[in-house]
C-alpha cells in the first residue's frame, strides 16, 4: 500500500472538501480515476464502511485494502482514506440483464437474450441472486 499525506493546517475540514483533496492528491499520483473505497475522521470516529461492533481504528482500513485499494492519503490530522483505480474496466450499461422471480419466490438475475420464447429462464441464461450478485430492480 503507497501511502500520501496532504499537510493541512487551516480551520477544521468538512468530510466533502477532504474527500475532495483525496481525490486530488490521488490522481496527481497518477491515479487515472480514483474512487474511495474507506475512510475515517479520527474527530468524529466516524468511518465507511461501518457495522455495529466494528474496530474503528482497524476495520475500515482492512475493508480498504482488502477490496483493491492500493493507496493511503492522509488530510492533515484527521481524515484518512483508501483508495482504488477504477479506470480501464469495461462498463456493464449495456449488458441485457433483469431480475426474474420463480414460481415459488426464488430469485435469479438473467441475461435477457437467452430466456426462452415464453420469456422463462434457461439453465444457462440465469443465476440465483445471493449476497454476491448485483439486484438489478
Amino acid at each position: 500500500m503507497n501511502n500520501l499525506h496532504v499537510a493541512y493546517s487551516g480551520k477544521p475540514l468538512d468530510f466533502a472538501l477532504a474527500r475532495e483533496m483525496a481525490l486530488i492528491k490521488a490522481r496527481s499520483a497518477a491515479m487515472h480515476q480514483p474512487a474511495i473505497l474507506s475512510w475515517h475522521q479520527h474527530s468524529t470516529h466516524a468511518f465507511s464502511p461501518s457495522f455495529d461492533g466494528a474496530d474503528e481504528a482497524t476495520w475500515w482500513a482492512k475493508y480498504g485494502e482488502a477490496n483493491g485499494g492500493h493507496l493511503a492519503v492522509s488530510i492533515g490530522d484527521d481524515f484518512e482514506f483508501i483508495l482504488a483505480e477504477t479506470g480501464g474496466f469495461e462498463t456493464p450499461r449495456n449488458i441485457p440483464i433483469r431480475n426474474l422471480t420463480d414460481a415459488v419466490g426464488n430469485e435469479f438475475i438473467c441475461q435477457t437474450g437467452l430466456l426462452d420464447d415464453t420469456g422463462r429462464p434457461r439453465r444457462d441464461a440465469c443465476a440465483p441472486l445471493d449476497e454476491w450478485m448485483a439486484d438489478q430492480y
